[in-house]
């Protein structure tokens, strides 16, 4: 019964997650803020709000492994499954699209995440270096897009975000925001609760079920989408949206969590994962700086990794 609370806890997630992302963007343009500022923030944090959740529940509950886990082997996740089972299907065609600099700050919120996990603990004071980093990258987005609006070269997506519907009834959006703020804890407390019975089951710690079960479950969204994507040919953006995922569970997930509860941890168990997170972010500089494009031999390299990722973790 274990493994179906577990199972039963990810899709209340994942449907709570939804219809919170729905209810949120649609009242947020009824009160006027603007779609672009909808698209880059609130959008944003609907869609992570099942990893926040997890990572808090986690952390309330003393399993800062399953918290920490969920990150580290989602964006690795998010890298080598997101992007490397869709390029199967089809050729993703990232060199259309300029990520540099996205890139770059996802590299440089690795690398603050690697250096203050040296402390062994994500408190309140990690969790105020992260919230900062976060907010000026916000502004800085915020910024961008404004200007590319005013020169004449917004982005289509900015002006119809995701789950927007303008007819959208006010009883309707209510009952979406409370639909996802009630199954969010609910969802997020059978996971977390499953997730621990289940390491203890199979003797194995948290951090290594956060990075495989809870990982991969929280990844399915975006692997779904992107899969979905590449058979109507239309993945060319997932590159961009790995990224902005990836720098998101870094910065703002982590950075919430450690200012609700303190998170100590043993660095050597992370210490392989953290590394592996790293190389697989570094993997992506063919495709960001040299403009090569996500092919079916990239597509085989990066699922092979991660299965040999994943029975490295479990071995």
């Amino acid at each position: 019964m274990v493994f179906v609370y577990a199972v039963l806890g990810l899709l209340i997630l994942l449907l709570a997650g939804d219809a919170l992302v729905k209810g949120a963007v649609n009242l947020s343009l009824r009160v006027g803020i603007p779609a672009l500022i909808v698209s880059l923030t609130i959008v944003a944090f609907g869609t992570s709000a099942p990893e926040l959740l997890i990572s808090t529940q986690a952390a309330l509950r003393g399993a800062p492994g399953i918290a920490l886990g969920n990150v580290i082997g989602s964006n690795t996740a998010n890298v080598l499954l997101v992007l490397g089972i869709p390029a199967l299907i089809t050729v993703l065609h990232t060199s259309a699209h300029d990520t540099r600099k996205s890139y770059l700050q996802m590299i440089g919120a690795t690398l603050l995440f690697i250096a203050l996990a040296l402390r062994e603990t994500f408190d309140w004071k990690s969790g105020i270096v992260l919230l900062v980093v976060l907010s000026y990258i916000l502004f800085d987005q915020i910024r961008d897009a404004l200007a590319h609006r005013r020169a004449g070269e917004a982005d289509a997506e900015l002006e119809e975000p995701e789950g927007a519907d303008p007819d959208m009834p006010w009883w309707k959006i209510g009952f979406f925001i409370v639909l996802g703020l009630i199954g969010l804890p609910l969802g997020a407390d059978l996971l977390v609760d499953s997730a621990t019975e289940i390491a203890r089951m199979f003797h194995v710690s948290d951090e290594v079920i956060g990075l495989t079960l809870v990982a991969v479950g929280t990844s399915l969204p975006e692997l779904a989408t992107t899969v979905m994507a590449a058979i109507r040919r239309q993945a060319d953006v997932a590159l961009g949206n790995v990224i902005g995922s990836n720098m998101f569970n870094l910065l703002a997930i982590i950075g919430i969590a450690s200012m609700i509860a303190p998170m100590p941890f043993d660095l050597p168990e992370l210490t392989f994962d953290l590394g592996v997170m790293l190389v697989a972010s570094l993997l992506l500089i063919p495709f960001v700086f040299l403009r090569r494009d996500l092919n079916k031999v990239w597509g085989v390299l990066l699922s092979a990794l991660y299965v040999g990722y994943v029975i490295l973790v479990l071995i």
